[in-house]
């Protein structure tokens, strides 16, 4: 009996090693890029969860262009744009080539096209916001002064496992939205598929940290993340996807 429980007791210590040894490993990819940050990492099915940096995975940021996910269905159901719409430049030379020119919904989104949702966001207005914000009980539902900016300018908030939450709802259609506009917004969301996983995701950058929310789909489970860093310059900025992947392929979903 004696050695039944030692050797329950030394499986147990060797299983906390080997998870202790995996959040080092994401830590490491964290150091690697020389970024502070967090991410977290969920499944759907086994309600696994990795965690680096707890404490900053509470603390409320910007979303930045992550807003475009919940922003893309509030413009659908205002009607103020549609699949198929052309949003129509307005000739303004703008910081980002890719902005220079007529838009679609999918090439707004894939470009965070800041001017576009600011257009949407004008003909939506302040108290369609707000209710939208308290119904989908998106982060700290402020909208401040400005309505073409309150996602970019620290007015609205949210942590990174309010966008966890937010996240798993869309997947699982739970959001009050018509199911056409969340199929809608998941097919724009695609950032990478092949014949093992589909990735949706968004970034998004505030100027001094950015973000990599989604979800990768896998063949037997879903799998959710949130991940948010410190921008010291535009150069940190592909370091939010290569992180997540990173973290991705160690615990063994990629």
């Amino acid at each position: 009996m004696h050695k039944k429980i030692k050797l329950i007791f030394i499986l147990f210590l060797l299983f906390n090693s080997f998870l202790f040894a995996k959040d080092i490993e994401i830590e490491n990819i964290f150091k690697n890029k020389q970024v502070d940050g967090t991410i977290v990492i969920e499944s759907l099915n086994t309600k696994k969860i990795s965690i680096y940096n707890d404490k900053r995975a509470e603390k409320l940021y910007s979303p930045a262009s992550t807003f475009k996910i919940p922003n893309t269905l509030i413009a659908l159901n205002e009607g103020v744009v549609t699949k198929d719409s052309v949003i129509v430049w307005d000739k303004k030379i703008r910081e980002y080539e890719s902005w220079n020119k007529d838009q679609t919904l999918l090439t707004a989104f894939k470009s965070s096209c800041v001017w576009c949702y600011q257009e949407f966001a004008s003909k939506i207005g302040v108290e369609k916001y707000k209710k939208y914000l308290k119904e989908l009980n998106y982060g700290n539902k402020k909208i401040g002064d400005e309505i073409t900016r309150f996602w970019l300018d620290e007015s609205l908030k949210i942590t990174v496992f309010e966008q966890l939450s937010f996240l798993k709802r869309l997947y699982k259609n739970e959001l009050p939205f018509k199911l056409e506009d969340m199929n809608t917004l998941k097919e724009i969301m695609i950032d990478e598929e092949n014949e093992d996983y589909i990735i949706r995701a968004k970034t998004g950058w505030e100027g001094k940290y950015g973000w990599y929310v989604g979800y990768v789909e896998t063949k037997d489970d879903v799998w959710f993340f949130a991940m948010n860093i410190d921008t010291k310059t535009k150069d940190d900025l592909p370091k939010r996807k290569a992180i997540t992947l990173e973290a991705l392929k160690i615990k063994g979903i990629i």
